[in-house]
C-alpha cells in the first residue's frame, strides 16, 4: 500500500517516541485496519444496497469482527467488586447533565447509554482504536451504500434500572426533547442534518438524513443519543431545560445511591445490569460503587487524598506532582505515583481571547498580549519543569501541520481559492514564541508587544495607559478561584506583565458557579478555557470551530467566525479518503493558529495519576483512555492489607 506523507511522518515520530505512536498510527487516524466487517446485502428490487453490521466505522472498517469475545486491552478476568473514590473541586445543584441551568453533578450523564456504546462519560469505547463504535443497546444496524439514512434494531433484553424495557420509542423520544429542549447550538446543527425520525416497531428506530450535504457524524451523531425514559418524563411532567437532583433511570451499569449537595455522589452497580454479560462489557465497569467527594478547593483535596478520604488521583498540578507526594504513604508504597502513557492529542487549553470584545478584535492587541507570557519562566520556576509548550491543536500527532504546507495539505488549501488568506501559504505555520527563562518579564518581547500596541493606534498616556481615541484599552481576564495554586500564581504573573505593557487588565477569580454563568454569557475579554482535539473530521468541528453557532455555543469560547475554518472544515467533511481527510485536518490546525484564537500554555504527554495500592489495570494502558472507571479493578487482599496497617479505614 502507498503511504501517504501522513504515514511517513507518523511512521518516523513513532521510531522517535516508542510504543505510544506504534500502537496509535496502526491503530487509530491512518487506518491500517485488517478486519472489514461490514456485510453489502442487494435488495430484491435491485434499485439499492443495503449495508448490516454490528459497528460503524465512516470508511466501514473494523478491528474487532462480529464475534469478537471482549476488547483487546482489557482483562476479561478481571474481578467484581469494591470502591473507587474520585475527588473534585467546587459545586453542583444538579443531577440532570442536560440541562442548560445549573450546575451538574460529576459523572451524572454516565448512567444512560445510547444505541452505540461509549465509556465511561463519553470516553472512547473501544479504547485501542480511533472513529469505531460499536452497538451496545442496537445489536446491529442497516444503511444505504449512501448514508441517506439508518436503521438500528435494539436488542430485546435491555432494560432501565426500574425495570422497565428500552425501546425505539424511548430514543426517538430523547433525540427529539433533546431538539425541544437541549442547547440550542446542537439543536440548531441537528435539524438540519436529520429531519426525520420513525419508530418502525418496539425495537427498531430509523433515521432519515437530509440530502446533499456531507455524510460525516451522522450515523454515530444519532447512534449516541442518550436514551431516556419517555415513561419516566411522562410520568413526572419532567423538562430537559430543569436543573433537578430527581433524574431519570438509565440503563447503564451503574444507578445513583446517593446524593449529598456539594459533598458527595456515590454511584452503584446495578446487580440486575442486563448487558454486564455482552463482549462490549466485559472486563468493564469493575467497581460496585464509584464515589465522588467534593471540595472548595484543591489544596483541601489534595489534603484529603492523602488523608485517604478518597483513593484515586488525576494530577494537574505540578508542583504537587514534584514535592507533594513526599509524603509517608507514598514512601512505604501504600500510596502509588505512576506516570503512565497517553496516545490522545492534549487538550487545547489556553488564554481565549473572546474576538467579539471590543479591544480584541485586531490581531496585533492579540499578539502584543500574548508576547506578555512567558513560558520558559513559569515551567522551569513554577512548574519544575515538567510540562511542555504546546503550539498545535494535534499536538504531537500526524495531524500536526509543521512548516509551510506542502504536499497535500498545500494541494487542499489551494483547493479552497481566495478564501485562504496568501501570508498563510507562504508564512511558517504559527509557533508559540519563546521567552527569556531567567526573568519572568522578558524585555526583548515587551518591546515587541509595545510596537505592535503603538502600530494598532493605543498609545501610551502620561499616566502609563495605553488609549485609543481617548478610549482606555481596559480588559477583564474571567479565572475560576477554584483553580489549583500553580494555575493561579501562572496567570497572575502572565496579567502582570501585560499590565507593564500598559494595558489595563483585571484577574477577575470567581466562584465555580458564577464562573460558569459567565463562562455561558460570555461576559468576558479573556478566559481560561479549551477547545476539543480532533482527530477526525465530524459536525462537531462545526459547532466548536465553526460560524454558525458562533455567537451563542458553549464550545466555541472564543466566538470564532472564519469562512477560511468554515471552509476547511465543510471540505473536511466531504472528504472521501482517508489521505484527504488527513490533508483537511492538517490545514484545519494551521488555520486555527493562524487565527490565533487562543494564547497556547503548556501540555503534559502523559496521565499523572497517584492512587491507593488496592487498584490494578492492564499492562498496557490503550491510547484513548486512561480506564481507571473503566477497565480498572480492585484487589481485595491489598485493600484489606491498607486497612490493617492504618492507612485506609
Amino acid at each position: 500500500m502507498r503511504k501517504t506523507p501522513i504515514q511517513f511522518q507518523a511512521q518516523a515520530r513513532a521510531i522517535r517516541a516508542g510504543d505510544r505512536y506504534a500502537r496509535w498510527g496502526a491503530l487509530g487516524v491512518l487506518g491500517l485496519i485488517a478486519t472489514l466487517a461490514f456485510t453489502s446485502l442487494a435488495r430484491a428490487d435491485g434499485h439499492e444496497t443495503v449495508i448490516s453490521s454490528h459497528g460503524y466505522s465512516f470508511y466501514g472498517d473494523l478491528t474487532y469482527p462480529q464475534d469478537y469475545p471482549h476488547f483487546d486491552y482489557v482483562n476479561p478476568n478481571a474481578p467484581k467488586g469494591g470502591e473507587i473514590a474520585l475527588g473534585t473541586v467546587g459545586t453542583f445543584d444538579s443531577m440532570h447533565p442536560y440541562t442548560r441551568k445549573g450546575r451538574a453533578g460529576a459523572l451524572s450523564s454516565s448512567i444512560y447509554e445510547s444505541l452505540l456504546g461509549s465509556g465511561v462519560n463519553g470516553t472512547s469505547a473501544p479504547a485501542d482504536v480511533y472513529g469505531e463504535y460499536y452497538g451496545l443497546l442496537a445489536e446491529r444496524l442497516e444503511f444505504d451504500e449512501g448514508k441517506n439514512w439508518v436503521k438500528f434494531f435494539m436488542r430485546p433484553e435491555a432494560r432501565f434500572s426500574d425495570g422497565t424495557p428500552v425501546t425505539a420509542h424511548d430514543i426517538a423520544f430523547s433525540h427529539n426533547l433533546l431538539l425541544d429542549e437541549g442547547l440550542k447550538s446542537y439543536a440548531d446543527a441537528v435539524r438540519q442534518r436529520i429531519p426525520k425520525v420513525e419508530v418502525i416497531d418496539d425495537h427498531t428506530i430509523k433515521f432519515f438524513f437530509t440530502e446533499g450535504i456531507s455524510r460525516r457524524s451522522l450515523i454515530d451523531q444519532v447512534g449516541f443519543v442518550p436514551a431516556w425514559s419517555q415513561k419516566w418524563y411522562e410520568e413526572t411532567g419532567a423538562g430537559l431545560d430543569e436543573s433537578r437532583l430527581e433524574i431519570s433511570p438509565g440503563s447503564g451499569p451503574y444507578m445513583v445511591e446517593t446524593v449529598d449537595v456539594n459533598r458527595r455522589i456515590v454511584y452503584q452497580r446495578n446487580p440486575d445490569y442486563w448487558a454486564a454479560d455482552l463482549p462490549f462489557n466485559v472486563g468493564r465497569n469493575n467497581f460496585d460503587r464509584i464515589r465522588i467527594e467534593y471540595f472548595g478547593d484543591a489544596e483541601a483535596a489534595f489534603q484529603a487524598f492523602l488523608a485517604g478520604e478518597f483513593t484515586f488521583r488525576s494530577e494537574n498540578d505540578s508542583k504537587k506532582w514534584a514535592t507533594g507526594y513526599d509524603a509517608p504513604k507514598v514512601r512505604s508504597g501504600a500510596i502509588v505515583q505512576a506516570d503512565l502513557p497517553d496516545g490522545s492529542p492534549p487538550t487545547p487549553s489556553g488564554i481565549v481571547f473572546n474576538l467579539n470584545s471590543e479591544m480584541l478584535g485586531d490581531k496585533r492587541v492579540r499578539e502584543a498580549i500574548s508576547l506578555a507570557y512567558n513560558f520558559e519562566w513559569t515551567n522551569a520556576s513554577l512548574q519544575y519543569g515538567l510540562f511542555q509548550q504546546r503550539a498545535s491543536f494535534t499536538q504531537d500527532t500526524p495531524l500536526m501541520a509543521t512548516g509551510l504546507p506542502e504536499g497535500d495539505e498545500l494541494a487542499f488549501l489551494q483547493s479552497l481559492g481566495d478564501v485562504v488568506p496568501p501570508d498563510m501559504m507562504t508564512t511558517e505555520v504559527r509557533l508559540p514564541h519563546s521567552s527569556d527563562e531567567a526573568r519572568l518579564f522578558d524585555r526583548r518581547n515587551a518591546r515587541k508587544a509595545m510596537a505592535l500596541l503603538d502600530d494598532a493606534g493605543w498609545a501610551v498616556g502620561d499616566d502609563g495607559i495605553r488609549r485609543k481615541d481617548g478610549q482606555v484599552l481596559k480588559l477583564n481576564y474571567l479565572f475560576n478561584s477554584s483553580s489549583p495554586d500553580t494555575l493561579s500564581g501562572a496567570m497572575e504573573n502572565f496579567v502582570s506583565n501585560v499590565q507593564k505593557l500598559g494595558i489595563d487588565i483585571t484577574l477577575e477569580k470567581v466562584d465555580s458557579s458564577q464562573y460558569t454563568s459567565r463562562e455561558r454569557d460570555r461576559d468576558y475579554d479573556l478566559v481560561y478555557d479549551a477547545y476539543a482535539a480532533f482527530l477526525g473530521t465530524g459536525t462537531g468541528l462545526m459547532q466548536r470551530y465553526g460560524s454558525e453557532a458562533a455567537e451563542f455555543s458553549l464550545f466555541n469560547p472564543a466566538g470564532l467566525a472564519s469562512p477560511m475554518v468554515d471552509a476547511i472544515i465543510e471540505a473536511s467533511l466531504n472528504a472521501e479518503t482517508r489521505e484527504d481527510e488527513e490533508a483537511s485536518l492538517m490545514a484545519l490546525d494551521r488555520a486555527l493558529r493562524y487565527e490565533f484564537i487562543m494564547i497556547p500554555l503548556w501540555y503534559n504527554p502523559s496521565h499523572w495519576v497517584a492512587y491507593y495500592d488496592m487498584f490494578e489495570h492492564p499492562e498496557a494502558i490503550p491510547p484513548y483512555a486512561l480506564g481507571q472507571l473503566d477497565f480498572w479493578w480492585y484487589n481485595e487482599e491489598k485493600a484489606a492489607e491498607l486497612k490493617a496497617s492504618g492507612a485506609l479505614r
